[in-house]
């Protein structure tokens, strides 16, 4: 079980996806994304998330992401933030998204 000052440890913030590219290098089917989260920079991510999304419809959206774990480095791309999704029964994901547009960088509460 997590404490609450661990939980609030974690800093997950939305963030507008700026650009899409594919990701052949990848294990499995990804993206990679630049994401602008505002006053905390624009980060890089790798995201499995080709079942449901395309990469012409995702830039423009908001996702939210985990900012705060140490680059990972995944074939030859850092992914410098976690996209958040939910997991199908078939391992396809859904991002996790909020309802209405919000100033890039807001924390997730």
């Amino acid at each position: 079980m997590l404490t609450w000052e661990q939980f609030e440890q974690v800093e997950m913030r939305v963030g507008t996806v700026l650009e899409v590219r594919d990701f052949p290098e990848a294990r499995n089917p990804s993206y990679q994304l630049w994401i602008d989260f505002g006053d905390f920079g624009i980060k890089k991510s790798s995201a499995q998330i080709t079942h449901f999304y395309q990469k012409d419809t995702l830039v423009g959206q908001q996702v939210i992401a985990v900012l705060n774990f140490q680059p990972k480095q995944i074939a030859t791309f850092f992914s410098e933030c976690l996209v958040l999704g939910l997991v199908g029964e078939a391992k396809e994901i859904t991002l996790l998204q909020p309802e209405r547009l919000v100033p890039n960088g807001q924390r997730v509460a």
